[in-house]
């Protein structure tokens, strides 16, 4: 069993869910000589989360904001935790909902997703700036 493991820097994006397959797996540059494993991809922040999801039809991550905005409101005056901004305390909920990690198998060299199965960093911040992602990997 071997373990690869890189860091990733993801440029800043917006508020939102972002679709970062194609970044992930570019960044893992020794996964073409994975003929199977196993990929833990953990982002290393707390406002910001990964998840698994319909990467087609681009409604589904305007839905997703919507969802989560109408969840974890911003502005709550039970909200105790607000020294860094109204999107602050919102983004750490959202984060915790959505998850740090994404766990993806490998086959050949690549990402064994559904058809329609990205990875998606959800942005919960408004300026989250640069992300960063370490992304091991479990191969034969």
């Amino acid at each position: 069993m071997r373990v690869l493991q890189n860091f990733i820097s993801l440029k800043p994006r917006s508020r939102g869910f972002h679709l970062i397959t194609s970044e992930v797996q570019q960044g893992m540059p020794d996964l073409e000589s994975v003929g199977a494993g196993l990929a833990h991809v953990m982002i290393l922040h707390t406002s910001a989360g990964l998840t698994l999801n319909e990467n087609a039809d681009p409604d589904v991550r305007t839905d997703f904001r919507t969802i989560f905005d109408e969840l974890v409101p911003e502005g709550n005056p039970a909200y105790v935790h607000t020294l860094e901004g109204l999107d602050d305390m919102p983004a750490h909920a959202k984060a915790t909902i959505t998850g740090s990690s994404v766990m993806v198998p490998i086959r050949n060299g690549q990402f064994v997703l559904g058809t329609w199965q990205g990875i998606y960093l959800g942005e919960f911040r408004d300026h989250g700036g640069s992300r960063r992602l370490v992304v091991t990997v479990l191969a034969d």
